[in-house]
């Protein structure tokens, strides 16, 4: 059988120009793994500068020439011609994400800024229209416009991860619509989906609602087919997510009390005391983990229930308090990582899950012996974060050594992106690690990528560090930007196409309703401004100084090194306002004056803002 490719078919490059010969209208383009390949221009070939939501189309074409010259990242769509021995490559479409070699558009200093405001706007309307505020109208599917399928239920994770988006959003920009959003968000959360257990002083989360009309039926277990029937610790984490994030925001006492409350929850019935971590699920009537009832999630543990706590709440409930209990969660939770999941000597990949023991659990469910990419992902950015509060060699190490690890297992070398599910373990003779199903590209994903490479390059200076981060900006903001119907698409193949069918078309589900888009905005512009770029922004908080103890506003982004970042100015309602650490990053409120709108101008220590 004959391995030559005889047949014509499309792809993507992306890479940087190596050389450009205008008469001959050809460029070589080097990948980041090293390949080179010579690309035509002769026909007809598109060309546009990268653009953010809400920008209009800018074409590139009379420039080309100019833009073509070495040194330049970019995109190529191609067609390969088997031809003569050989194959020819004409390209169709270049995508430039900036205007000059070096410059990148996702870095200017608004960018990031600009985006989540027009995802929250699109959040906004797809959930209440142009009319008030109203969450009974709440519903978890949305489609790919933002209209509403017929299915009537409101899950409580997806209304906290909008409600993280709302309180990010307005942390950035100070519309008070957003925060209204939000507040009555976290109102809608408290009364419907939240129990309160006074006889073991816990509160816990019910999966949701079904509506249909003025009639409410509480969905107590988890609707989900991995954990049907269950309460899994994922729903019960990510119920607090936009909870939090509103708590730093607003200071309202009842949310932390939730928190606190839900904390024990953890703690009473989560908790492996024997072993360590957590467990995933427990039973819905006895709150056991051991139950014969939860089948295969029966004494299991998994990445969920020991690393999400960290980046859905922890992090955000430890910047709003300074609280030092917190922070010993954080360190429990990063020790257990830094120790249980590593494993090199099977796999580049961490293990994800485990028994009670903590031997692995390589049969589980869809999961078996697979990896996904971006939990790998994810523990190094967090790491990183864990890393600027309690400095220890082994986070930093852990954190390095993963992201030094991913590009050449978990990342397309040729067109840009991150993977979903791989098999963890090569089959003998193989040298890459198989796709669970598909080599589609997931927009979750791609954020941790970001998210990971930009800390890993802000907190070591490493330079690979920035290339794998600005690759990753690059690819998102080229093909997961729905410029049509607005916010981010779900999937794309592994070219950058939309994928639109199934689930994966919408873009409000079980699993999306703007977290991590929001997420991503959020930090990507700390880490590219504060972190990188050494310039200086604000941020946005209205709190009732009465609800903080001792009228103290903490204003700290993120979990940033030390000494990195200082307070500027801080105005209240408008007017300069002096009382506050600049150091510290905190503000102490006035008494007295009810709520006030706090505009705080954070700068990076030691660099031009």
């Amino acid at each position: 059988m004959s391995d030559t490719v005889n047949f014509t078919f499309s792809d993507t490059i992306a890479g940087y120009v190596t050389a450009h010969d205008r008469d001959a209208r050809r460029f070589t383009l080097r990948t980041t793994d090293g390949r080179e390949f010579e690309i035509s221009t002769v026909g007809e070939v598109s060309a546009e500068l990268l653009r953010n939501l809400d920008e209009p189309y800018a074409d590139a074409v009379g420039h080309l020439d100019a833009m073509l010259e070495p040194g330049r990242y970019l995109h190529a769509h191609v067609v390969f011609y088997p031809e003569g021995g050989t194959t020819r490559i004409e390209a169709k479409r270049l995508l430039f994400p900036g205007r000059r070699p070096g410059a990148y558009r996702f870095e200017e200093t608004d960018w990031w800024i600009r985006q989540l405001e027009s995802i929250a706007g699109f959040y906004r309307r797809a959930q209440f229209g142009d009319g008030p505020i109203d969450f009974t109208g709440y519903r978890t599917q949305l489609r790919l416009g933002g209209d509403k399928t017929a299915s009537h239920v409101q899950e409580t994770d997806t209304i906290s991860r909008l409600v993280y988006g709302m309180a990010s959003a307005f942390m950035l920009t100070g519309d008070d619509e957003y925060l209204e959003v939000a507040e009555r968000g976290t109102e809608y959360l408290r009364e419907h989906m939240r129990v309160v257990d006074p006889e073991e002083d816990v509160v816990y989360w019910y999966h949701g609602l079904s509506v249909d009309g003025d009639t409410e039926k509480k969905l107590f277990t988890s609707e989900f087919s991995d954990d049907y029937d269950a309460i899994p610790m994922y729903e019960q984490i990510y119920a607090l997510a936009g909870p939090v994030q509103t708590y730093r925001v607003t200071g309202d006492p009842r949310i932390r009390s939730d928190a606190d409350a839900t904390l024990r929850l953890f703690e009473k019935f989560f908790l492996d005391r024997e072993h360590g971590g957590y467990y995933s699920h427990i039973d819905p009537i006895l709150f056991r983990a051991d139950h014969e009832s939860l089948g295969p999630n029966k004494a299991r543990k998994n990445w969920n229930s020991v690393g999400d706590h960290a980046p859905a709440y922890l992090i955000n409930l430890y910047l709003a308090t300074g609280d030092e209990s917190y922070a010993r969660m954080l360190e429990y939770t990063f020790d257990t990582i830094v120790d249980r999941f590593p494993d090199r000597k099977n796999s580049p990949f961490v293990q994800e899950r485990f028994h009670r023991d903590w031997s692995h659990d390589t049969t589980h469910g869809w999961q078996q012996d697979r990896a996904v990419v971006g939990h790998n992902l994810k523990i190094a950015w967090n790491l990183m974060r864990m890393h600027a509060l309690r400095p220890k060699r082994e986070y930093l190490a852990t954190a390095t050594e993963i992201g030094e690890l991913m590009p050449a297992v978990g990342s397309d070398r040729q067109r840009g992106g991150w993977y979903d599910v791989v098999e963890r373990v090569l089959a003998d003779g193989q040298e890459h690690h198989r796709f669970a199903w598909h080599d589609r590209k997931a927009w979750w994903q791609q954020e941790q990528a970001i998210l990971a490479y930009l800390i890993l390059h802000g907190v070591t200076g490493g330079q690979r560090f920035l290339r794998d981060a600005r690759h990753a900006e690059a690819f998102y903001n080229a093909y997961f930007l729905d410029h049509d119907e607005g916010a981010v698409y779900f999937n794309v193949l592994a070219t950058g196409t939309p994928y639109l069918l199934g689930t994966e078309r919408l873009k409000g589900s079980h699993s999306m309703s703007m977290y991590h888009s929001a997420e991503l905005c959020y930090l990507a512009a700390v880490y590219n401004n504060l972190l990188i770029g050494g310039r200086g922004m604000d941020f946005w908080f209205k709190p009732d100084p009465a609800g903080l103890p001792d009228g103290l506003l903490r204003v700290s982004p993120d979990l940033l090194p030390a000494g990195s970042v200082r307070i500027a100015e801080v105005e209240l309602d408008g007017v300069p306002y002096p009382d506050h650490d600049a150091d510290a990053l905190t503000v102490r409120l006035p008494s007295g004056r009810g709520r006030v709108k706090v505009r705080v101008r954070l700068e990076p220590v030691g660099k031009a803002s």
